[in-house]
């Protein structure tokens, strides 16, 4: 099962790839010399774009954060490993002078993507 979990090219990545590029703004992708390899990148407006999973970086207060029933110790260290990774990367690329955008998996609808058109173009 865990073979058909993604990295790359997720639904809401394709969704916020694709509004982005009709908003006129142009990225990179997958940038690996940038810290943390963030998943969207303007390296223009020096801004790197994550798009989380809610379940996989434990999105507060959302539904889909969901706990597994079994072997619980085992997902409770991996998920807190997950949330320390993306702090550490975050003030990594802060520290550097990106400005880091971080998109939740339950965050892609159209007016929420506007939100963060917006948010990039104000640079």
């Amino acid at each position: 099962m865990m073979s058909g979990i993604r990295g790359k090219d997720t639904k809401p990545e394709l969704v916020i790839r694709s509004f982005l590029h009709r908003a006129g703004l142009r990225f990179r992708l997958h940038t690996r010399t940038i810290a943390g390899t963030p998943d969207i990148v303007l390296p223009g407006r020096r801004v790197a774009v994550f798009v989380h999973g809610c379940f996989w970086h434990r999105h507060a207060g959302c539904s889909r954060a969901t706990n597994p029933k079994t072997n619980v110790a085992f997902w409770r260290a991996k998920f807190d490993e997950n949330v320390r990774r993306d702090r550490r990367t975050n003030r990594a690329l802060r520290r550097a002078g990106w400005r880091v955008i971080t998109v939740w998996e339950c965050q892609t609808s159209e007016r929420r993507l506007e939100r963060l058109a917006r948010e990039i173009r104000k640079g």
